[in-house]
Protein backbone atom coordinates (compact mmCIF):
# COMPACT_ATOMS: atom_id res chain seq x y z
CA UNK A 1 0.00 0.00 0.00
CA UNK A 2 2.51 2.17 0.83
CA UNK A 3 4.36 1.50 -2.40
CA UNK A 4 1.16 2.29 -4.25
CA UNK A 5 0.55 5.64 -1.88
CA UNK A 6 4.00 6.90 -3.42
CA UNK A 7 3.57 6.27 -6.47
CA UNK A 8 0.00 8.12 -6.88
CA UNK A 9 2.04 10.75 -5.01
CA UNK A 10 4.58 11.31 -7.62
CA UNK A 11 1.70 10.82 -10.42
CA UNK A 12 -0.17 14.24 -9.08
CA UNK A 13 2.84 16.04 -9.02
CA UNK A 14 3.63 14.94 -13.05
CA UNK A 15 0.18 16.04 -13.71
CA UNK A 16 0.66 19.42 -11.69
CA UNK A 17 3.90 19.99 -13.13
CA UNK A 18 2.68 18.83 -16.56
CA UNK A 19 -0.30 21.55 -16.02
CA UNK A 20 2.09 24.30 -14.71
CA UNK A 21 4.09 23.28 -18.02
CA UNK A 22 1.32 24.21 -20.36
CA UNK A 23 0.05 27.28 -18.01
CA UNK A 24 3.80 29.03 -18.75
CA UNK A 25 4.01 27.87 -22.25
CA UNK A 26 5.46 30.94 -24.53
CA UNK A 27 2.65 31.75 -27.62
CA UNK A 28 5.98 30.90 -29.85
CA UNK A 29 6.08 27.46 -28.41
CA UNK A 30 2.45 26.37 -28.83
CA UNK A 31 1.90 27.55 -32.24
CA UNK A 32 5.55 26.30 -33.41
CA UNK A 33 4.39 23.31 -36.30
CA UNK A 34 0.53 23.59 -36.01
CA UNK A 35 -1.99 24.53 -38.31
CA UNK A 36 -4.71 26.55 -37.36
CA UNK A 37 -8.11 26.08 -38.77
CA UNK A 38 -9.83 29.28 -40.12
CA UNK A 39 -13.46 28.22 -40.41
CA UNK A 40 -15.35 29.73 -42.75
CA UNK A 41 -19.09 29.68 -42.61
CA UNK A 42 -20.04 30.25 -46.39
CA UNK A 43 -19.60 27.98 -49.42
CA UNK A 44 -16.53 28.35 -51.58
CA UNK A 45 -16.43 31.23 -53.98
CA UNK A 46 -18.27 34.22 -52.48
CA UNK A 47 -17.15 37.10 -51.19
CA UNK A 48 -16.47 36.00 -47.50
CA UNK A 49 -14.59 32.65 -48.72
CA UNK A 50 -12.60 34.57 -50.97
CA UNK A 51 -11.29 37.29 -47.81
CA UNK A 52 -11.00 34.34 -45.47
CA UNK A 53 -9.10 32.23 -47.83
CA UNK A 54 -6.75 35.51 -48.69
CA UNK A 55 -6.05 36.36 -45.09
CA UNK A 56 -5.14 32.51 -44.35
CA UNK A 57 -2.44 32.96 -46.94
CA UNK A 58 -0.41 35.61 -44.98
CA UNK A 59 -1.52 36.07 -40.77
CA UNK A 60 0.32 32.86 -40.11
CA UNK A 61 3.67 34.43 -40.53
CA UNK A 62 2.67 37.16 -38.44
CA UNK A 63 1.91 34.67 -35.60
CA UNK A 64 4.43 33.86 -32.79
CA UNK A 65 6.03 30.48 -33.88
CA UNK A 66 4.51 30.91 -37.55
CA UNK A 67 2.10 28.10 -37.74
CA UNK A 68 -0.04 27.17 -41.06
CA UNK A 69 -3.74 28.92 -41.40
CA UNK A 70 -5.57 26.27 -43.14
CA UNK A 71 -9.14 27.75 -44.53
CA UNK A 72 -12.11 25.29 -44.17
CA UNK A 73 -15.74 26.15 -45.14
CA UNK A 74 -18.25 25.50 -42.71
CA UNK A 75 -21.71 26.58 -44.31
CA UNK A 76 -25.00 26.51 -42.95
CA UNK A 77 -27.43 28.63 -41.80
CA UNK A 78 -26.06 31.66 -43.06
CA UNK A 79 -23.03 30.77 -40.76
CA UNK A 80 -24.91 30.37 -37.89
CA UNK A 81 -23.82 27.38 -37.37
CA UNK A 82 -20.50 28.19 -37.26
CA UNK A 83 -21.23 31.20 -35.08
CA UNK A 84 -22.75 28.75 -32.39
CA UNK A 85 -19.98 25.57 -32.87
CA UNK A 86 -17.87 28.66 -32.06
CA UNK A 87 -19.34 29.50 -28.79
CA UNK A 88 -19.96 26.41 -27.65
CA UNK A 89 -18.16 23.36 -28.88
CA UNK A 90 -14.57 24.64 -30.58
CA UNK A 91 -11.21 24.27 -28.66
CA UNK A 92 -10.97 27.60 -26.62
CA UNK A 93 -6.98 27.59 -27.09
CA UNK A 94 -6.39 29.80 -30.24
CA UNK A 95 -6.04 26.85 -32.62
CA UNK A 96 -9.74 27.74 -34.15
CA UNK A 97 -10.75 31.21 -35.83
CA UNK A 98 -13.75 31.63 -37.55
CA UNK A 99 -15.10 33.95 -40.23
CA UNK A 100 -19.15 34.11 -39.97
CA UNK A 101 -21.29 36.59 -41.22
CA UNK A 102 -21.63 40.57 -39.77
CA UNK A 103 -24.99 40.05 -39.62
CA UNK A 104 -24.27 37.47 -36.53
CA UNK A 105 -23.28 40.53 -34.01
CA UNK A 106 -26.65 41.62 -34.15
CA UNK A 107 -28.32 37.84 -34.45
CA UNK A 108 -29.46 37.99 -30.87
CA UNK A 109 -30.92 41.22 -30.60
CA UNK A 110 -32.79 40.89 -34.12
CA UNK A 111 -33.52 36.97 -34.37
CA UNK A 112 -33.85 35.32 -31.22
CA UNK A 113 -31.97 31.84 -32.40
CA UNK A 114 -28.60 32.57 -31.59
CA UNK A 115 -27.02 30.43 -29.18
CA UNK A 116 -23.86 32.72 -28.65
CA UNK A 117 -23.25 36.25 -26.66
CA UNK A 118 -21.71 38.10 -29.74
CA UNK A 119 -19.62 40.02 -26.69
CA UNK A 120 -18.34 37.20 -25.58
CA UNK A 121 -15.96 36.55 -28.54
CA UNK A 122 -12.66 37.24 -29.31
CA UNK A 123 -12.98 39.50 -31.96
CA UNK A 124 -9.66 39.84 -34.03
CA UNK A 125 -11.17 42.25 -35.88
CA UNK A 126 -12.93 43.07 -39.76
CA UNK A 127 -10.68 43.43 -43.22
CA UNK A 128 -13.01 46.55 -44.01
CA UNK A 129 -16.72 48.06 -43.52
CA UNK A 130 -18.91 47.05 -45.76
CA UNK A 131 -21.99 49.21 -48.23
CA UNK A 132 -24.42 46.31 -49.03
CA UNK A 133 -26.83 46.55 -51.97
CA UNK A 134 -29.86 45.07 -53.63
CA UNK A 135 -29.32 44.21 -56.96
CA UNK A 136 -31.56 42.29 -59.98
CA UNK A 137 -29.91 40.62 -63.16
CA UNK A 138 -30.41 42.88 -66.42
CA UNK A 139 -33.70 40.81 -67.93
CA UNK A 140 -35.42 41.76 -64.64
CA UNK A 141 -38.61 43.85 -64.76
CA UNK A 142 -37.45 45.61 -61.82
CA UNK A 143 -34.71 48.14 -63.14
CA UNK A 144 -35.16 50.64 -60.51
CA UNK A 145 -36.09 51.74 -57.22
CA UNK A 146 -39.84 52.84 -57.81
CA UNK A 147 -40.23 49.89 -59.55
CA UNK A 148 -40.47 47.67 -56.56
CA UNK A 149 -43.58 48.55 -55.28
CA UNK A 150 -44.86 48.68 -59.07
CA UNK A 151 -44.37 44.93 -59.98
CA UNK A 152 -43.81 41.34 -58.30
CA UNK A 153 -40.66 40.03 -58.27
CA UNK A 154 -38.42 37.56 -56.35
CA UNK A 155 -35.27 37.54 -54.41
CA UNK A 156 -33.00 35.05 -53.64
CA UNK A 157 -31.70 34.36 -49.63
CA UNK A 158 -29.65 31.75 -47.54
CA UNK A 159 -31.91 31.30 -44.39
CA UNK A 160 -33.46 33.34 -41.72
CA UNK A 161 -31.32 36.09 -40.12
CA UNK A 162 -28.54 35.97 -43.05
CA UNK A 163 -28.08 39.61 -45.05
CA UNK A 164 -29.53 38.19 -48.10
CA UNK A 165 -33.20 37.05 -46.33
CA UNK A 166 -32.97 40.39 -43.51
CA UNK A 167 -32.39 43.38 -46.00
CA UNK A 168 -34.76 41.93 -48.75
CA UNK A 169 -37.28 41.94 -46.14
CA UNK A 170 -36.53 45.31 -45.64
CA UNK A 171 -38.09 46.12 -49.29
CA UNK A 172 -41.17 44.49 -48.34
CA UNK A 173 -41.97 45.17 -44.66
CA UNK A 174 -41.11 48.51 -44.54
CA UNK A 175 -41.03 50.12 -48.04
CA UNK A 176 -43.62 47.99 -49.51
CA UNK A 177 -42.36 46.26 -52.44
CA UNK A 178 -44.55 43.44 -54.22
CA UNK A 179 -41.42 40.87 -53.25
CA UNK A 180 -41.25 37.05 -52.61
CA UNK A 181 -38.31 35.61 -50.89
CA UNK A 182 -37.00 32.60 -52.04
CA UNK A 183 -34.45 31.89 -49.58
CA UNK A 184 -32.24 28.15 -48.64
CA UNK A 185 -29.66 28.89 -51.71
CA UNK A 186 -26.32 27.59 -49.27
CA UNK A 187 -24.31 31.08 -49.72
CA UNK A 188 -23.90 34.27 -52.33
CA UNK A 189 -22.10 32.68 -54.86
CA UNK A 190 -25.78 30.22 -55.68
CA UNK A 191 -27.34 33.08 -55.46
CA UNK A 192 -25.97 34.79 -58.11
CA UNK A 193 -25.91 31.19 -60.32
CA UNK A 194 -29.80 31.42 -59.46
CA UNK A 195 -29.82 35.39 -60.64
CA UNK A 196 -28.60 33.90 -64.33
CA UNK A 197 -30.75 30.93 -64.49
CA UNK A 198 -34.01 32.99 -64.00
CA UNK A 199 -34.81 31.43 -60.79
CA UNK A 200 -35.06 34.68 -59.27
CA UNK A 201 -34.81 38.25 -59.79
CA UNK A 202 -31.89 39.53 -57.72
CA UNK A 203 -30.54 39.13 -54.15
CA UNK A 204 -29.80 42.09 -51.00
CA UNK A 205 -27.38 41.73 -49.13
CA UNK A 206 -24.56 41.93 -51.26
CA UNK A 207 -21.26 43.22 -50.85
CA UNK A 208 -20.25 46.29 -53.10
CA UNK A 209 -16.67 45.70 -52.48
CA UNK A 210 -17.74 41.21 -53.75
CA UNK A 211 -19.23 42.98 -57.23
CA UNK A 212 -16.25 45.27 -57.96
CA UNK A 213 -13.63 41.82 -57.08
CA UNK A 214 -15.54 39.19 -58.94
CA UNK A 215 -18.58 40.71 -61.01
CA UNK A 216 -15.80 43.48 -62.82
CA UNK A 217 -17.70 42.10 -65.78
CA UNK A 218 -20.95 41.88 -64.84
CA UNK A 219 -20.42 45.72 -63.57
CA UNK A 220 -18.92 46.83 -67.16
CA UNK A 221 -21.57 44.86 -68.90
CA UNK A 222 -24.12 46.12 -66.99
CA UNK A 223 -25.26 42.55 -66.37
CA UNK A 224 -27.14 43.79 -63.02
CA UNK A 225 -29.81 46.75 -62.08
CA UNK A 226 -28.29 47.97 -58.56
CA UNK A 227 -31.61 49.47 -56.60
CA UNK A 228 -30.54 50.93 -53.55
CA UNK A 229 -27.33 50.96 -51.06
CA UNK A 230 -27.53 49.55 -47.65
CA UNK A 231 -24.78 50.82 -44.33
CA UNK A 232 -24.15 53.54 -42.41
CA UNK A 233 -22.67 55.62 -45.00
CA UNK A 234 -23.01 55.99 -48.71
CA UNK A 235 -20.39 54.18 -50.56
CA UNK A 236 -18.00 57.02 -53.37
CA UNK A 237 -18.48 54.38 -55.77
CA UNK A 238 -21.84 54.67 -56.48
CA UNK A 239 -23.54 58.35 -55.81
CA UNK A 240 -26.73 57.78 -57.43
CA UNK A 241 -27.75 54.85 -56.67
CA UNK A 242 -30.79 55.51 -53.74
CA UNK A 243 -28.86 55.31 -49.88
CA UNK A 244 -31.77 53.16 -47.74
CA UNK A 245 -31.71 55.47 -44.37
CA UNK A 246 -31.92 58.44 -46.70
CA UNK A 247 -35.56 56.87 -47.99
CA UNK A 248 -36.43 56.26 -44.27
CA UNK A 249 -40.25 58.19 -43.58
CA UNK A 250 -39.46 58.79 -40.01
CA UNK A 251 -37.53 58.57 -36.79
CA UNK A 252 -38.50 55.28 -35.85
CA UNK A 253 -37.30 53.85 -39.04
CA UNK A 254 -33.86 55.28 -38.77
CA UNK A 255 -33.60 53.90 -36.07
CA UNK A 256 -34.52 50.39 -37.31
CA UNK A 257 -32.57 50.54 -40.17
CA UNK A 258 -29.46 51.60 -38.35
CA UNK A 259 -29.31 48.96 -35.65
CA UNK A 260 -30.01 46.09 -38.44
CA UNK A 261 -27.45 48.20 -40.52
CA UNK A 262 -24.43 48.52 -37.76
CA UNK A 263 -23.74 44.92 -38.44
CA UNK A 264 -22.47 46.43 -41.72
CA UNK A 265 -19.05 47.91 -39.79
CA UNK A 266 -18.05 44.08 -39.63
CA UNK A 267 -17.36 44.11 -42.88
CA UNK A 268 -15.69 40.80 -43.17
CA UNK A 269 -15.11 39.85 -39.24
CA UNK A 270 -12.60 37.38 -38.09
CA UNK A 271 -13.13 36.22 -34.30
CA UNK A 272 -12.00 33.26 -31.73
CA UNK A 273 -14.22 31.63 -29.31
CA UNK A 274 -14.56 33.33 -26.06
CA UNK A 275 -11.82 31.85 -23.33
CA UNK A 276 -8.98 31.14 -25.18
CA UNK A 277 -5.49 32.22 -22.94
CA UNK A 278 -5.13 36.11 -22.57
CA UNK A 279 -1.61 35.81 -24.71
CA UNK A 280 -2.74 33.88 -27.16
CA UNK A 281 -5.41 36.61 -27.67
CA UNK A 282 -3.32 39.58 -27.65
CA UNK A 283 -0.75 37.45 -30.03
CA UNK A 284 -4.19 36.68 -32.55
CA UNK A 285 -5.49 40.38 -32.52
CA UNK A 286 -1.66 41.55 -33.45
CA UNK A 287 -1.21 39.35 -35.79
CA UNK A 288 -4.15 40.27 -37.61
CA UNK A 289 -3.72 44.22 -37.22
CA UNK A 290 0.04 43.36 -38.77
CA UNK A 291 -1.36 41.28 -41.51
CA UNK A 292 -3.57 44.11 -42.65
CA UNK A 293 -0.66 46.47 -43.01
CA UNK A 294 1.86 43.42 -44.39
CA UNK A 295 3.04 44.65 -47.82
CA UNK A 296 2.34 41.26 -49.82
CA UNK A 297 -0.95 41.06 -48.54
CA UNK A 298 -2.25 44.20 -49.68
CA UNK A 299 -0.70 43.74 -52.88
CA UNK A 300 -2.90 40.75 -53.38
CA UNK A 301 -5.99 42.19 -52.33
CA UNK A 302 -5.05 45.08 -54.77
CA UNK A 303 -4.72 42.87 -57.50
CA UNK A 304 -7.79 41.16 -56.98
CA UNK A 305 -9.16 44.49 -56.19
CA UNK A 306 -10.61 43.48 -52.55
CA UNK A 307 -11.20 46.54 -50.43
CA UNK A 308 -8.98 46.92 -47.45
CA UNK A 309 -10.35 48.91 -44.92
CA UNK A 310 -9.74 47.64 -41.71
CA UNK A 311 -11.33 47.81 -38.23
CA UNK A 312 -9.92 47.08 -35.08
CA UNK A 313 -10.91 44.66 -32.82
CA UNK A 314 -11.22 47.21 -29.51
CA UNK A 315 -13.87 49.45 -31.92
CA UNK A 316 -15.73 46.22 -32.64
CA UNK A 317 -15.75 45.48 -28.58
CA UNK A 318 -16.94 49.06 -28.12
CA UNK A 319 -19.92 49.30 -30.92
CA UNK A 320 -21.18 45.49 -29.67
CA UNK A 321 -20.99 46.98 -26.03
CA UNK A 322 -23.12 50.38 -27.68
CA UNK A 323 -25.55 47.98 -29.73
CA UNK A 324 -26.67 45.67 -26.87
CA UNK A 325 -27.71 48.70 -24.99
CA UNK A 326 -30.15 49.43 -27.74
CA UNK A 327 -34.11 50.02 -26.35
CA UNK A 328 -36.01 47.11 -26.07
CA UNK A 329 -39.15 48.51 -27.97
CA UNK A 330 -36.60 49.72 -31.09
CA UNK A 331 -35.52 46.43 -31.27
CA UNK A 332 -38.55 44.58 -31.21
CA UNK A 333 -39.61 46.66 -33.61
CA UNK A 334 -36.84 45.83 -35.99
CA UNK A 335 -36.64 42.18 -35.07
CA UNK A 336 -40.61 42.05 -36.36
CA UNK A 337 -40.00 44.11 -39.44
CA UNK A 338 -36.87 41.25 -40.03
CA UNK A 339 -38.78 38.24 -39.49
CA UNK A 340 -42.46 38.68 -41.12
Amino acid sequence: MAWKAGTGAVALLMLAALATQARSQSVADFYRGKQVQVLIGYSAGGGYDLYARMLARHMGKHIPGNPTLVPQNMPGAGSLKLANYLYSTAPKDGSIIGMVSRGMATDPLLVGDAKFDPTKFVWLGSITSEVSVCATWHTSPIKTWTDITAKEFTMGGSSAGSETDTFALLLRNVFGAKMRLVTGYPGGNDINLAMERGEVDGRCGWSWSSIKSQKTDWLKDKKINVLVQLGMAKHPDIPDVPFMLDLAKDQEQRQILRLVFASLVLGRPFMAPPGIPDDRKAALRKAFDDTMKDAEFLAEADKGRYEIAPVAAATIDELLVDLYKTPKSVAEKAAAVISK
